[in-house]
């Protein structure tokens, strides 16, 4: 089992959080491709999935490039290697067991109802780590994009272009992902990944992430539960 990873920048110049991250990778052994001066992260991931060489059965990683990896290599590598399974689709940290008529994942009154599923580590000011805790891991139908894996023959059937419906080029591609993956009869899986992600989701407020969001509930049959 081989594990690749793509990570997309919107410029060639990596903070040190990004470099970090490479080093991480390379010294869990993971063939890193990092996609520099992208416009669209639909783009960047099929270019970066060609890219990668892997075969069918290989294990690739779509993530940001700010986040963190506090497992082990002998963690990760374990982690990872639910996908293996040929049930299995996407896995990822965190997500949820149902998708509502809004298409917003971490929805809060669905989070305390039970719903969502996984853990993602925040680092405050002080540089005190604490977890988000959203619930057990378990099989979900969508997933956060801050890291997606997922044997290379489940991306190619999901399909990593930008459906035409979209007009934003990196909103709701893991929304869209994963939900697919799902629709095509994958089991999506949160893992317990230990992974600190260094954003508050503030572009969820911009433009496009409204009108991505629009399309995708125009286009399908919400909600999606498993």
């Amino acid at each position: 089992m081989k594990i690749h990873a793509v990570i997309c920048t919107r410029s060639s110049d990596l903070t040190r959080t990004t470099q970090e991250l490479l080093d991480t990778l390379s010294s869990f052994g993971v063939e890193t491709k990092v996609m520099v001066n992208q416009s669209s992260i639909f783009d960047a991931y099929k270019k970066g999935l060609t890219k990668c060489n892997a075969a069918g059965n290989d294990i690739v990683v779509f993530c940001h490039d700010d986040i963190e990896l506090l497992d082990s290599k002998a963690e990760f590598i374990a982690k990872l290697a639910v996908c293996v399974n040929p049930k299995v689709g996407i896995v990822g940290p965190a997500g949820t067991t149902l998708l509502g008529r809004d298409a917003v994942w971490w929805d809060h009154q669905r989070w305390q109802a039970g719903l969502h599923s996984g853990a993602v580590y925040h680092r405050d000011k002080a540089g005190t780590t604490y977890p988000t805790e959203y619930g057990p891991h378990r099989q979900v139908v969508a997933l956060d994009g801050l890291f997606l894996a997922a044997r290379k023959d489940v991306w190619e059937a999901v399909g990593l272009s930008k459906p035409e419906f979209f007009e934003g080029k990196w909103d709701f591609y893991d929304i869209y992902y994963t939900t697919r993956a799902h629709s095509l009869g994958y089991e999506n899986q949160t893992i317990p990944l230990q992974i600190i992600h260094h954003s508050a989701g503030e572009l969820v407020g911009r433009d496009s992430w409204f009108l991505n969001k629009s399309a995708f509930i125009n286009r399908m049959e919400l909600p999606i539960q498993c």
